[in-house]
């Protein structure tokens, strides 16, 4: 089916289910977890959060392409990516409960780990209607939409954290709003419906072959996925201890307080920037040039994080980490869905792609744990994160099917 006029409910329905989902994930993110293990470990705070990240982005990084290939298949009368947006969600829900619930750092995982295995579902569900619903040429304006919403996700997952009172009124919060997110896109029911007669006949071993996206048939795909990955390992080795960065190394007395207002500053600039560029994208008919810019950018905000460990250098960082990613994130989806292999699989693929997105969660603690504890503390992890980014933002010109 080809993509045709976007209707405005349905760009509605869409952001409300896209904010439910980073709400499930970025409440827990920026607050939660974090002070889940400062409470279970006060001494081991950065080793508990870092193996709890790891497990749940190694689920992440699995279950992205799997729940997008299967719903590639789905012949539900409701569409092939509905069915996957609303058990996911539920699924989310119950592991929001269980990390709620939590008395101990193994509930603690168990919980994180099924948050990350039930909204990938629903995360690659949703990718997927962009290039189902969007004509190409809209896409960089619909990338924009999609970072709006991505955006107001954390923001909200964040307040309701901090809102909620407590680390259980958090997780509670975070759980209502997320289970009340998918409804609106559930009832409006404009999803493509297959039948199975359309697919070819299932086969294991062709399953899982799929998942492997040969470099040299489709080298395109190749750097865009090398070039995400950079960008959001360098990302994601900034942000993983910003509220112990605020605590420890900046000295701020409300650490919860300070990644909230932080999270508000980066996110009205991103929202600016979002907009912006996904639309400019759209008329220039120009990706890559916003990703290099948009790259500079972000590692410039490390740089001010490494050198200017004030509470005034981190409103800065914010600010223009904001500016940042939000070009990125909208002109980043718009160029990723032209490398696409093949329509038909388009779930998969994005899939395939979105474990450049979960990869670098996996990595970041990996990587940040040891530099913060005995390789140079926070200057050293910001150094890292602004190169690694500044390498992913050069490389995005390898992609030759895009400009």
């Amino acid at each position: 089916m080809t993509a045709g006029r976007v209707e405005p409910r349905w760009i509605i329905a869409f952001c409300v289910a896209v904010v439910g989902t980073f709400v499930g994930w970025y409440g827990p993110l920026q607050i939660l977890l974090a002070k889940q293990a400062d409470v279970f470990s006060p001494a081991g705070k950065e080793d508990v959060l870092a193996v709890v990240a790891l497990l749940g982005a190694a689920v992440s990084m699995v279950a992205n392409p799997v729940w997008g290939a299967l719903s590639d298949r789905t012949t539900s009368r409701f569409g092939r990516r509905i069915p996957w947006v609303v058990g996911g969600t539920a699924g989310g829900v119950v592991g929001l409960l269980v990390l709620a619930a939590a008395e101990s750092t193994g509930m603690m995982i168990f919980g994180w780990c099924l948050v990350q295995l039930a909204l990938n579902a629903p995360f690659a569900a949703l990718s997927a209607a962009i290039p189902d619903q969007v004509p190409i040429a809209r896409r960089g304006t619909a990338g924009g939409y999609f970072g709006l919403a991505q955006t107001i996700g954390v923001v909200a997952g964040t307040g309701l954290a901090v809102a909620g009172g407590s680390v259980v009124g958090g997780y509670l919060a975070c759980a209502l709003f997320v289970l009340l997110s998918a409804v609106p896109y559930m009832l409006l029911r404009k999803d493509i419906v297959i039948t199975r007669e359309s697919l070819p006949s299932w086969n294991w071993l062709a399953f899982l072959r799929g998942f492997w996206i040969s470099p040299r048939t489709h080298p395109n795909f190749a750097w865009a996925w090398l070039t995400r990955f950079l960008l959001n390992l360098g990302n994601a080795i900034a942000l993983l201890y910003l509220l112990f960065y605020l605590k420890d190394a900046v000295g701020v007395a409300d650490p919860d307080g300070g990644v909230l207002i932080l999270t508000v500053l980066y996110s009205i600039t991103l929202l600016i920037s979002v907009m912006i560029g996904g639309s400019w994208s759209d008329r220039l008919g120009r990706r890559k040039v916003f990703v290099l810019w948009a790259g500079v950018i972000m590692s410039a905000a490390s740089l001010v994080m490494a050198g200017w460990p004030t509470w005034l250098g981190a409103v800065v960082a914010a600010i223009v980490l904001g500016f940042g990613f939000g070009a990125y994130t909208s002109v980043d989806f718009a160029l990723l869905t032209q490398v696409l292999p093949q329509a038909q699989d388009r779930a998969r693929d994005l899939g395939v792609l979105n474990i450049a997105n979960s990869l670098p969660q996996v990595l970041a603690p990996v990587i940040a744990a040891p530099i913060v504890r005995h390789l140079g503390g926070y200057p050293t992890l910001y150094v890292t994160s602004a190169l690694v980014g500044l390498a992913g933002a050069i490389l995005v010109f390898r992609i030759r099917s895009v400009h």
